[in-house]
């Protein structure tokens, strides 16, 4: 009989042996407060086929516990009592049942980002999308399969800004027996990235909706949910990584961050790229690295041959775009050597060493971020091919960016020329329904729910990234698009420049999507499709629309159910920039979407 621990899977009457890999993702790495130790491990549960995978069981209790940081101490809501919150570790093709208890007065949903959820859409986790979210008292098993997937995603609450500290990894194993196609690293450590708020994040976001006007911005980047000495009163919270000479490390790097791109560099050593978003890739060096919200990335280090009697800053910045306001501030971790035993180093102060500092791009370097994101490529390989849909059965145009809407009572409100900030697809900002989307999908009960008349482009086409219009008003509506089973999909999203040019990070749920072209200015229906890489592009679940840019993706809608497609600025969602994709049942039966669980939450 399995039973639910905290965050640990107990299992009987046999238990699995742990790989390699799986004991060196449970052995504690850093220097770190007791709180950060977020390494509950588990040992594995019943014996199953190798093949077909395990089944792995997990218990999220959602409480608040207090947290200070920054000098201030203030009440949080997360998993265990713990931020960031526990790891899930699994291997493609394992079970995962985690049950999610929901403790605390917010209504509370999971999303487990970037899991493809093939025919198990009832467990992604957007609430109003594919459920009503947990209501406090009440519980729910999130049950669903890792197929074909193996890499770094993240969990994170999917309502309101309860993502704020309610997140943590997820790794993914390959199959038992599967190599990396890499060299086998010495260890591998997870660092996400967060952003730390000393008011209540609930409050933030519910102010500047009342308002109008853009939210606070947060008080400090954060890694391992650790602010670093860069900030006031946080010589202590800092995040070390202790490595060894002449070794190699895996660091599975998170970007969990509400509303910043974030820049990333070590300090005088040499990064490569080898998976982003669960997907391996060509590996390249690099110095620095671009990561937005939403998005992962597998870097190997090679640490140096022999102690460097020195420490090195590892340190993440803002990329900013917008025209809005930021947190202009740098987060740091510290990345120290082991020194040898009995030798001279043992003895001298780690204090004493040296402290060297990396050299990060200018908060606006456009042409940074340009050129990284240039230079990842699917792994293509025999063993992992790039299945880029050759075809194309449905061509669709969005626009993503800003607008307003008017203030309501006659009030004044503290958007643009008195107006309330807005964002939408297509001119469409997307109002929340009450009623989750996929329940009223599956039982054939969308009216009033939502309608299924998205427009496949603007309706009143302009200069996208010219003179913005007069009318910067957009209009609102519960709208998705419907696609048969099986559709190939091209989407071209372009950014705009009303309000100003902003880079957004697009995440498409239940699917990966390959990223086929993308430039500046207006998208040329005419010329810019010549120019598609449809050999070896990047395949991702989140991808940046370039600022005053476009980015085409290609996709196979192959898994039926409702799925959500938004900025991971979650500033931008809160305002609209989002909507759904419906995809039909296909004719067989392992086309179909799999029934609602007994426990689906009630709205």
């Amino acid at each position: 009989m399995n039973t639910y621990t905290q965050g640990v899977v107990q299992s009987s009457p046999e238990k699995e042996e742990k790989s390699d890999q799986e004991k060196e993702m449970a052995v504690p790495l850093i220097s770190s407060p007791p709180f950060l130790v977020f390494f509950s491990f588990f040992t594995l549960c019943l014996l199953a086929d190798p093949v077909l995978g395990i089944t792995r069981h997990y218990k999220f209790d959602i409480k608040l516990h207090n947290v200070t940081r920054l000098c201030r101490t203030r009440s949080i809501v997360s998993v265990n009592r713990q931020f960031p919150g526990p790891r899930i570790v699994a291997r493609e093709g394992d079970q995962l049942l985690i049950k999610v208890v929901n403790h605390v007065p917010n209504n509370i949903s999971i999303h487990w980002h970037g899991i493809r959820q093939l025919r198990s859409g009832w467990a992604d986790g957007p609430a109003y999308v594919t459920q009503c979210p947990i209501q406090t008292g009440q519980s729910y098993v999130y049950n669903f399969t890792i197929v074909g997937q193996r890499g770094t995603l993240f969990w994170h609450a999917h309502i309101s800004w309860l993502r704020a500290t309610l997140y943590g990894p997820i790794i993914i194993l390959p199959k038992r027996g599967v190599p990396y196609p890499f060299a086998k690293p010495y260890k591998e450590v997870p660092i996400i990235f967060g952003e730390w708020f000393n008011t209540d994040p609930e409050a933030v976001i519910s102010q500047a909706l009342q308002t109008g006007g853009g939210p606070n911005v947060s008080d400090a980047y954060t890694i391992n949910g650790l602010p670093g000495p860069l900030y006031n009163c946080s010589a202590k919270d800092i995040f070390k990584l202790k490595v060894k000479p002449g070794k190699t490390y895996l660091l599975r790097l998170i970007n969990a961050a509400l509303n910043d791109e974030l820049f990333f560099s070590i300090a005088n050593h040499t990064l490569t790229v080898v998976d982003v978003d669960a997907i391996y890739v060509k590996p390249f060096e690099t110095e620095t690295l671009l990561i937005a919200p939403g998005q992962t990335t597998n870097v190997i280090l090679k640490t140096k041959p022999r102690y460097p009697n020195a420490t090195f800053f590892m340190t993440a910045r803002p990329y900013v775009t917008g025209q809005g306001t930021f947190d202009n501030s740098t987060v740091a971790g510290v990345l120290e050597y082991e020194s040898p035993p009995n030798s001279l180093h043992s003895s001298i102060s780690i204090k004493m060493l040296p402290l060297f500092k990396p050299n990060l791009p200018a908060l606006n370097d456009t042409s940074f971020a340009t050129n990284f994101v240039n230079k990842l490529r699917s792994l293509a390989s025999a063993q992992y091919p790039a299945n880029v849909p050759q075809k194309v059965d449905k061509h669709f145009f969005f626009t993503v960016g800003l607008g307003t809407s008017p203030c309501q009572h006659n009030q004044t409100c503290q958007g643009p020329n008195g107006t309330k900030f807005a964002a939408s697809v297509n001119n469409v900002s997307f109002a929340m329904p009450t009623t989750a989307l996929l329940q009223a999908h599956f039982f054939g009960q969308s009216n009033g729910v939502y309608v299924p008349d998205f427009p496949s482009s603007p309706i009143t086409p302009f200069n996208y990234t010219g003179t913005p219009p007069n009318n910067t008003m957009v209009s609102n509506g519960t709208k998705v698009v419907v696609l048969p089973f099986n559709t190939s999909v091209e989407l071209v999203m372009q950014d705009t420049s009303i309000l100003g040019a902003e880079s957004h990070p697009l995440h498409l749920h239940g699917f990966n999507f390959f990223v086929v072209g993308q430039g500046f200015g207006n998208f040329d229906p005419n010329k810019d499709p010549a120019k598609f890489n449809l050999i070896d592009p990047i395949e991702r679940n989140t991808v940046g629309v370039p600022s005053g840019g476009w980015v085409a993706i290609r996709f196979l809608a192959d898994n039926p159910g409702v799925w959500f497609m938004h900025c991971h600025l979650e500033v931008h969602t809160s305002w609209g920039l989002r909507m759904a994709w419906i995809v039909l049942d296909g004719e067989l039966p392992n086309q179909k979407l799999l029934p609602p669980p007994a426990d689906l939450p009630k709205c």
